[in-house]
């Protein structure tokens, strides 16, 4: 089994000609330092983010303001593109998905991640990837059926944000909200998620607000104890799944690293440190999780954190045998969470349409590029 948290210095594939500065991986300073060297004034630097963060031109050819001479300049020493769409796919209720593909040095099939839209009242949340696959292997996912390829650096996930705000300039439209609940596992990623992080919220380039930034982990506690040591008051969710031990570890192979009580430890820790309530998130399958003895003993792990619950109807998966669960099940298991006094919420069911699951749109180009690879079987004991 792989490390659970291996050096994201290392396990961060190198992306596009090492000779290019990157810019969405990169804090305004360490941009502005680098255009300085160039033989560039500083203050390019914020008019650059400008027509990245604000106009949504990355091509330096069309940044006007801009000598010609430093626009050729920018496109000789500046990587403002380090991933391509692949394809985009909308549903009828305004969720949309894009498949991006990631420029990779020394890889032999190219690196796509999922990244998507989804539309709630006046919210706008993405919904971001961190790794290529994922090592965390749950049995009822497909982002991890492959296993993990390798992790993104933190441009290729700010870049995720700046493509999503693109498409959804078009309709005067931004990003409100951002969750780390894409393909991959953050904190198996630490150091690269932090760093993109930091560039989101910066006012001088998307200018996210830290409360509006979850981060969603099946839950590495020496890594929750470090993120609550950023001086960023983002939003911890742990994807629980399971309200046991025995069922969370069937569910979750991964969970043979960390003891759920450490987990749970970690996350007061969390709370404590930074004063944000713990969001457990509970993938509802039918017949697996979902009775009533399920909610029973979920109600009791409650107890123990100051956490508030987000039910999710599973969403299937080909060639994965789990079941999406009655509404008459889902209504009783949130009513039991109530009535015992947590705060449990059914998060709406987006882009039900299209490959609505985490992983499908991925695995079905894959499996196009590679016609004769066969779906893996999994089950649960």
């Amino acid at each position: 089994m792989p490390d659970p948290i291996p050096d994201s210095s290392t396990a961060t594939p190198v992306g596009p000609g090492a000779a290019l500065f990157d810019f969405f991986g990169s804090p305004p300073e360490d941009f502005d330092a680098h255009l300085v060297s160039l033989g560039m004034p500083k203050f390019r630097g914020q008019q650059i983010r400008d027509w990245v963060y604000q106009k949504f031109i990355s091509d330096p050819a069309q940044m006007t303001n801009l000598s010609a001479r430093d626009r050729q300049t920018l496109a000789s020493h500046v990587d403002f593109s380090p991933g391509s769409l692949i394809t985009r796919q909308d549903s009828s209720d305004g969720t949309f998905k894009l498949l991006l593909a990631w420029k990779r040095v020394g890889w032999n099939t190219p690196a796509t991640t999922e990244t998507v839209m989804i539309p709630d009242s006046d919210r706008r949340t993405i919904c971001v990837s961190s790794q290529v696959g994922c090592p965390v292997g749950c049995k009822f996912c497909a982002s991890g059926l492959n296993g993990l390829k390798g992790s993104l650096s933190a441009g290729e996930i700010v870049f995720q944000v700046y493509r999503v705000n693109a498409e959804l300039h078009r309709y005067n439209e931004r990003l409100s909200n951002l969750v780390f609940m894409g393909m991959g596992e953050p904190l198996a990623n630490f150091n690269q998620v932090v760093a993109a992080i930091r560039i989101i919220h910066d006012r001088r380039c998307i200018d996210m607000g830290a409360r509006r930034i979850t981060l969603s982990t099946v839950g590495v506690p020496p890594r929750i104890r470090d993120l609550a040591s950023i001086d960023l008051p983002i939003n911890l969710a742990l994807s629980l799944h399971a309200p046991n031990e025995p069922l969370r570890r069937q569910l979750i192979p991964w969970a043979d690293h960390f003891a759920l009580p450490d987990i749970l430890d970690a996350c007061q820790y969390y709370f404590d440190k930074t004063g944000r309530e713990i969001t457990l998130e509970y993938i509802l399958l039918r017949d697996v999780n979902d009775r009533p003895e399920h909610a029973r003993e979920l109600l009791a792990l409650c107890r123990r954190l100051r956490a508030n619950v987000n039910l999710i109807r599973y969403n299937e998966v080909e060639a994965l045998p789990f079941l999406r669960p009655g509404s008459g099940d889902v209504v009783r298991f949130q009513e039991i969470l109530r009535e015992g006094g947590v705060n449990a919420h059914v998060r709406k069911s987006r882009g039900r349409d299209i490959d609505a699951a985490c992983g499908q749109l991925k695995r079905k180009a894959d499996a196009q590029a590679s016609p004769g690879t066969p779906l893996v079987q999994l089950g649960i004991s």
